[in-house]
């Protein structure tokens, strides 16, 4: 019997892309626990709004896999690229267990098969998985070769219905320059896509901003370090960077 199409939940729903530098100190590299908790204790306060939440995971704490390749010639490109999408899986069943420890119920779903510890990525469980509650952590990208995990966020914030896409960083959003670097670098309250396309500031990957954009997928880029900022961001407060239609003022 064919199923239905089920109109989407009335609750908030967002797609939250969380790189590696979630899950450890600045500067460090590999899983530091306290940075992973302090996270978890994040997403479970936003679990805990009725807000429907999926977080795609980043695995460069661990690996990259072009900058891998780049420093090891005698691994292919393609497999460098696996293995960072490995590396992100590794990353989804340390958040998993940390969330869950806090009482709050989790799937962890990937792209890159892994049946005894993650469920296969299917858009249709995943959905169903939100409106039960539950956070779906999303791991291994889009499964393909030479794709950012950028890209994947973007993908499943517009396969899942998302109200927005948020980007978690280290600083507090869109800047003309490195502000750790230039003290001069110009803040962006707000930008359009095609702002951050021809002036080629480093938020997201082009394709990840091109596929946003010709959805119209709001993208919020936020300091998630500052406590209490993923809950206002989940919320719908304006904090860190919008970046929609409109242009920049």
């Amino acid at each position: 019997m064919e199923e239905k199409n089920v109109p989407r939940s009335s609750r908030r729903r967002i797609v939250l892309k969380i790189s590696g530098e979630g899950f450890c100190p600045p500067q460090e590299r590999g899983i530091v626990m306290d940075s992973v908790n302090r996270l978890a204790s994040q997403i479970a306060e936003v679990a805990a709004s009725d807000i429907e939440m999926a977080i795609v995971m980043g695995g460069g704490n661990i690996l990259r896999g072009a900058a891998f390749k780049a420093a090891n010639s005698s691994i292919a490109e393609t497999t460098a690229h696996y293995m960072g999408m490995l590396a992100t899986l590794i990353n989804g069943l340390a958040l998993q267990d940390a969330i869950e420890a806090l009482g709050q119920p989790t799937r962890l779903m990937t792209t890159v098969r892994a049946d005894s510890v993650a469920e296969p990525y299917i858009r249709r469980r995943a959905t169903r998985h939100l409106e039960k509650g539950r956070v779906v952590i999303i791991a291994g990208g889009t499964g393909l070769p030479f794709v950012t995990t950028d890209t994947a966020a973007a993908q499943r914030a517009l396969e899942l219905d998302a109200d927005i896409l948020l980007k978690a960083t280290k600083v507090n959003g869109v800047y003309s320059d490195d502000p750790e670097k230039n003290p001069n670098a110009v803040f962006y309250d707000h930008l359009s896509y095609e702002e951050v396309s021809v002036q080629k500031l480093r938020v997201m990957d082009q394709e990840a901003i091109a596929k946003c954009a010709e959805h119209g997928m709001p993208v919020m880029v936020f300091n998630f370090r500052t406590e209490g900022n993923l809950l206002r961001a989940a919320k719908g407060e304006h904090i860190g960077t919008i970046i929609s239609n409109q242009a920049s003022k």
